[in-house]
């Protein structure tokens, strides 16, 4: 088995590397609503990427929150803020268009949350397996709009979130 997944890797190699002259580079800023246990928080994301083929990348992304929540729980009112997160990713690309991409990226991150009530609060980081799905539309050979979902399932909780984000996305 390893001896075929070995020379499938090989076979691919020369296709990959003729596949794209060099990487596209990318960045992007946006805003992603991230629902977590029945909070509902908003950050400001950025991400840097690289295209390295038109069905293949890697991209890191980085959140601020700005916007906090309220909830219940046990009957008691609570304040959840997200701090930051940060993750990385491996990005599918399926061109659609000239203009259109769908893709889908799973990777790995970390998020700090912060809750707060009658004057307690507490700061939580949970590490999360992410994966998710979206589509980018370019508006020039620069310039385009991208929207997606991300599911985040942490891994020292039983707790996950989802996440819909919409950026401004601008070729290097």
């Amino acid at each position: 088995m390893k001896t075929l997944i070995a020379a499938t890797l090989v076979a691919a190699i020369p296709a990959l590397s003729h596949a794209q002259v060099s990487p596209e580079y990318y960045g992007s800023v946006g805003y992603g609503s991230t629902r977590a246990d029945g909070a509902d928080v908003g950050a400001i994301q950025g991400r840097l990427g690289a295209k390295l083929t038109p069905h293949f990348g890697v991209e890191g992304e980085v959140g601020v929150g700005v916007t906090d929540d309220k909830t219940d729980v046990a009957g008691v009112p609570v304040n959840v803020e997200l701090k930051h997160q940060a993750a990385a990713y491996a990005v599918g690309y399926l061109p659609v268009t000239p203009n259109i991409d769908l893709l889908a990226r799973a990777g790995y991150g970390t998020t700090k949350f912060k809750a707060s009530s009658g004057g307690v609060s507490a700061t939580d980081s949970q590490d999360s397996w992410n994966y998710g799905v979206g589509a980018q539309y370019r508006l020039d050979d620069k310039n385009g709009l991208r929207a997606d979902w991300t599911k985040s399932e942490y891994t020292n909780s039983k707790a996950d979130a989802d996440t819909l984000a919409v950026s401004y996305v601008r070729k290097f």
